[in-house]
């Protein structure tokens, strides 16, 4: 009982510390940028519909399925123990396959390429 009230004085006091240091040494400049509602480099004074282009899109969901693709096939060691293993690494192939196809497919018909 006692190991755990010191802890729990000892956790309390360092925190109340630790916020009055923080509090007092803390430096508190406020300048337009601070006080501007985007801190991200954007002028908050201009348009909201900025054109941007499709491709950044495109790179983020062929992340996206390869990633999911890496997340699927991460349990594929311990299907080895599986009463039918084949089963299980043939399917896992055949997705591998069809998303292999997939970017093929995409690099060939051009849809990778940054600039036009």
């Amino acid at each position: 009982m006692n190991t755990i009230l010191f802890m729990f004085i000892l956790s309390s006091s360092l925190s109340m510390i630790l916020t009055v240091l923080n509090l007092w040494l803390a430096q508190t400049n406020p300048d337009s940028e601070k006080l501007s509602p985007y801190e991200c480099g954007f002028d908050p004074l201009g348009s909201a519909r900025l054109p941007f282009s499709i491709r950044f899109f495109l790179v983020a969901i062929l992340f996206l399925l390869f990633d999911l693709e890496i997340a699927l096939l991460l349990p594929l060691p311990w299907a080895t123990q599986l009463q039918s293993p084949l089963t299980t690494l043939t399917l896992a192939f055949s997705i591998l396959i069809l998303l292999t196809l997939g970017l093929v497919y995409e690099w060939t018909q051009g849809g990778l390429e940054w600039a036009e």
